[in-house]
């Protein structure tokens, strides 16, 4: 059967979409999932915010200290979860951060883990996901204990701890509790990165591509506007469990005062990079100069061409290829490493029909914002949808030739992938940056083996889990004196 991760109904308990930084183990199992019906029900306004009679915020326009925060050094110990969206600039913000870590971490700002992969391992563990036993990486359980004692003890330690990964949104209110519970008596704020609804819905359909989405764009835009967000329960649908703002923010805010939730909004397409990491930067106290964003990949749309290329590989592969599979061979090879390099041809926008109820959805999340207590850090004119000038077109009606040259170019990055696979280049030299825990971090992350036996025998023993977190507190030490 061709699944679908983002583009079907949610069993009771099963959020099980992939996603976080590629490499084997970053797909999740395959559920048995319920596919929805099809409707042509016009989509209503959304719930109005149970908040309602909040007064407006102050809207930050410009970065600077959140209010109710805590600047790393103070009294407070302090931990920053960003728990998402999807597709509103998540990977670059991780991507910052992680290639930046030891400039951050001598301004008192800390990544617990070693990898970002750990922070979506703790993603996996804390929503109770089920790992295929064929998958080749070891075990997540136990893993979310551990990240969330590193960033604890760090917090103790007077610095700032931060956890970030786009599928903390995914979560119920039960596992938002544990999650809140986890990092006390630290002081907890929640970023919520969010964009406008016209954008990120081409964005959203691309990344269900490229996690094994084989239906059409029309196709799943019909469900997620004319099944899925006429709902009672509309978060039993994927596209809804992470992108219902409202809701998500409700859910953490029983757990954390409102004003330490944190909305930051999204530049519209053209406004660059740079003013979404300076907004993240002023919740974590530190001046946006502190990390060189330049060291961060994009993460690049697809041409309509390659796009349609990939759904129709997804429509030709059996059954029995595994989703951790696909993710290491099919998502990072062939999507990341070979058709995102090419120029894209053609943008995917919006229909102009479903203009009315993009903005419909735009004004009922502004207004619940401006009615609740939480802290938006940006401008929610940036959540409306922009006028999109030129004509749009569609993935199906890209040309034999067009997808001929991406199938080329996907069958060279599969021969390379396999040829690394079988002949793996030495190690670069980083010149020692990161000092002694970047080259002991270096060392795990070259050996597949010695990271899977880790992770399988702290997943059966907290004592090894604790050494894990005394090891990891060893390191960031070495770290900052690294960098002093």
């Amino acid at each position: 059967m061709t699944r679908n991760p983002r583009g079907v109904r949610l069993a009771a308990h099963d959020v099980t979409e992939p996603g976080g930084t590629p490499g084997p183990g970053s797909a999740l199992p395959a559920p048995a999932l319920r596919a929805h019906p099809r409707s042509a029900f016009p989509a209503p306004a959304l719930r109005a915010h149970p908040r309602s009679a909040f007064p407006a915020p102050a809207l930050r326009a410009h970065p600077r200290s959140a209010a109710g925060t805590s600047p790393p050094g103070s009294a407070q110990p302090k931990v920053v979860l960003h728990i998402g969206e999807p597709k509103t600039g998540t990977t670059f913000l991780q991507q910052v951060m992680w290639s930046n870590r030891a400039e951050l971490a001598a301004q008192g700002v800390v990544l617990p883990g070693h990898h970002g992969q750990d922070h979506f391992r703790a993603s996996q563990d804390l929503r109770g996901i089920q790992k295929l036993a064929s998958d080749p990486a070891g075990s997540w359980t136990g893993e979310w204990e551990i990240l969330a004692r590193q960033a604890a003890q760090a917090a103790q330690a007077g610095k700032t701890a931060v956890i970030s990964h786009e599928l903390f949104s995914a979560a119920d209110a039960p596992q938002a509790e544990r999650a809140v519970a986890s990092l006390r008596p630290a002081e907890v704020h929640i970023v919520i990165t969010v964009r406008d609804m016209a954008s990120l819905l081409p964005a959203e359909w691309q990344e269900t591509v490229k996690h094994r989405n084989a239906r059409a764009w029309e196709d799943w835009l019909g469900d997620v506007i004319g099944t899925e967000s006429v709902a009672d329960d509309r978060r039993q649908w994927w596209f809804w469990r992470v992108h219902d703002t409202l809701a998500i923010a409700d859910i953490w805010s029983r757990y954390v005062p409102p004003e330490r939730i944190h909305v930051i909004t999204m530049a519209p397409r053209g406004a660059g990079t740079s003013l979404l990491w300076e907004r993240f930067a002023s919740l974590l106290g530190v001046g946006p100069g502190v990390a060189d964003i330049s060291r961060a990949r994009p993460n690049a749309s697809l041409g309509l061409a390659e796009i349609e290329f990939l759904r129709r590989l997804n429509q030709a592969l059996p059954a029995e290829v595994p989703d951790w599979f696909y993710m290491w061979n099919v998502k990072e090879a062939v999507a990341h490493q070979a058709l995102a390099a090419r120029p894209a041809d053609g943008r995917l926008i919006l229909p102009a029909d479903r203009d009315a109820w993009a903005k419909e959805q735009a004004e009922t999340l502004i207004a619940g914002l401006q009615a609740s207590r939480y802290d938006v850090v940006g401008d929610l004119d940036e959540l409306r949808p922009r006028l999109v000038t030129g004509p749009g077109a569609s993935p199906a009606g890209q040309s034999a030739d067009q997808m001929l040259d991406a199938a080329v170019a996907a069958a060279a990055a599969l021969v390379v992938n396999q040829y690394r696979k079988e002949y793996p280049a030495k190690p670069r030299n980083e010149g020692g940056r990161g000092g002694l825990a970047g080259r002991v971090e270096s060392a795990v992350a070259a050996s597949p083996r010695l990271k899977r036996a880790v992770r399988e025998v702290s997943s059966r023993s907290a004592a090894v889990r604790r050494l894990r977190i005394l090891v990891w507190r060893v390191m960031e030490r070495s770290r900052t004196r690294g960098h002093d």
